[in-house]
């Protein structure tokens, strides 16, 4: 089997969670959703996890995190860094908050020349979207520009306490991406599934749409094709202190550009994420049933 990577994207500051997510223990005997993606990713084949952190948070997230995993899977670690940009770029005045996903996984770069999924740290993704991702990226040659997603139901990715932010796909008959419509303030409302509009109207979901939760199987490729959309976020948006360009985003303008192609995997597998601090409970007593179950053993890493 072709070496597989696991890119891990752990640099978030969890501004709406209050907290660093990625240390917060949820499972039963202390399991973070990292440990469980972790687990499923070395049972569906994965050879190696590559974090991308902040150096501010590196030494606890060493000491906490990556010796979990020793003697486990191979370890390694690259930073997303405000100053690190395509040649040409600098950091204007008064900003602070990091570039985006795009940019995080372009921060990579230079650690990854294999094929690789690429995931957030503070989601649950299940068992079998890793199998899903897995098997595309063993059938792909490793500079492919045909990346893979796993698509998950919206109605299955909402938060009881609050509205989100999801990547909504069109795709074609052969279940090819078209275009990612990022919609935010989704959320349940009077039974239905909508979104509020600037005009004071809303858009209504059937919940069977497929949507993108960050989930990505790419190959090398991406990265020229990343620098380039980069570039053009850069040229148009650099001045703006909250600007950031999302890697939903930037595929979308590989695809639009003909560039690149994108399979939507659909997979049944359960996802659940840590949006607010509320959804904690529900994670917890998700993840312990599962253990009971017999999905997982208990502890995790026996």
């Amino acid at each position: 089997m072709a070496k597989l990577s696991l890119l891990v994207l752990a640099a978030g500051m969890g501004s709406r969670y209050g907290g660093l997510k990625q240390l917060d223990p949820m499972g039963p005997s202390g399991e973070t959703l990292l440990d469980y993606s972790v687990f499923d990713a070395l049972r569906a084949g994965f050879d190696r996890v590559v974090f991308i952190i902040r150096r501010d948070i590196e030494t606890e997230f060493r000491e906490k995190i990556g010796t979990r995993y020793a003697g486990r899977i191979a370890v390694d670690y690259v930073f997303q860094e405000l100053n690190s940009l395509p040649e040409g770029f600098s950091v204007p005045p008064g900003r602070t908050k990091p570039w985006g996903t795009a940019h995080a996984i372009w921060c990579a770069r230079a650690g990854l020349s294999e094929p690789f999924a690429a995931i957030n740290a503070d989601d649950f993704y299940g068992r079998q979207s890793y199998e899903v991702i897995g098997r595309f990226l063993a059938s792909e040659p490793s500079q492919s520009a045909r990346f893979g997603m796993a698509g998950y139901r919206l109605d299955k990715t909402l938060s009881e306490h609050g509205s989100v932010a999801r990547g909504v796909c069109r795709v074609d008959g052969a279940g090819r991406l078209l275009a990612i419509k990022e919609c935010t303030g989704i959320e349940r409302r009077d039974g239905c599934i909508v979104q509020a509009e600037t005009d004071g109207g809303r858009e209504t979901f059937d919940g069977d749409e497929s949507v993108s939760m960050n989930f990505w199987g790419l190959t090398p490729a991406v990265f020229p094709l990343l620098e380039k959309q980069l570039v053009k976020f850069l040229q148009a948006s650099s001045t703006d202190p909250k600007a950031e360009c999302y890697i939903p985003m930037a595929i979308g303008e590989m695809i639009a550009g003909s560039e690149a192609t994108l399979d939507v995997l659909p997979t049944d597998a359960i996802w659940f994420g840590v949006t607010y601090r509320e959804d904690k409970p529900r994670v917890m007593e998700s993840l312990a049933k599962l253990h009971e179950e017999g999905a997982y053993p208990a502890p995790l890493w026996q």
